[in-house]
């Protein structure tokens, strides 16, 4: 994804929810943090996980996804689309919301995306665990856009991980890291 379709989405999004600031979880949340050009691999993903904020029945989050979610007519002209999902989507560690960066460029037309810092993104993705995300999660480390110690240090901030996936991140960062 483009920044200006992240732009677009995060604009979008706002639009339909009637809001000025939401927040975002997914890999896109990386666009925040990182400058241009980005890794391919934070490039991939068409959809922007969007979390609406003041939302405890999920309804805000599902406006979302039916208006301009997958298979939306959004999605279809742009090729790109958001996802309305809740906090609990992701596993994160203490004080994450202490740590978000605010995104706004002129392409949001004055909308505020809160988009997860690169250590709690990379940690989110790690405990999910799937393909695409270890390659998200591979191309931060090896361009050196997360720091290991920090990863580490945060990791044990995240309650109730089972203690195999403590260690299979552990060993990850290691491995990636050289350490």
């Amino acid at each position: 994804m483009k920044r200006s379709d992240f732009d677009h989405a995060i604009r979008a999004a706002a639009g339909v929810l009637d809001v000025s600031e939401l927040l975002v979880i997914g890999s896109q949340a990386a666009l925040a943090s990182l400058p241009d050009p980005l890794p391919i691999e934070a490039q991939r993903s068409v959809e922007v996980d969007v979390v609406p904020f003041d939302d405890p029945d999920g309804l805000k989050a599902d406006l979302v996804d039916g208006t301009i979610g997958e298979a939306s007519i959004f999605h279809e002209s742009f090729g790109v689309y958001a996802q309305g999902v809740s906090e609990a989507t992701a596993v994160l560690p203490d004080g994450w919301r202490d740590r978000l960066v605010r995104y706004e460029s002129p392409g949001t037309s004055g909308v505020v995306a809160w988009c997860l810092e690169l250590h709690d993104l990379w940690i989110s993705k790690a405990v999910a665990g799937r393909d695409k995300d270890r390659e998200f999660c591979e191309a931060l480390l090896r361009d050196g856009n997360v720091d290991s110690a920090k990863l580490l240090d945060q990791l044990t901030g995240v309650s109730g991980l089972e203690p195999a996936v403590v260690e299979r991140i552990t060993a990850w960062v290691g491995s990636e890291s050289g350490t």
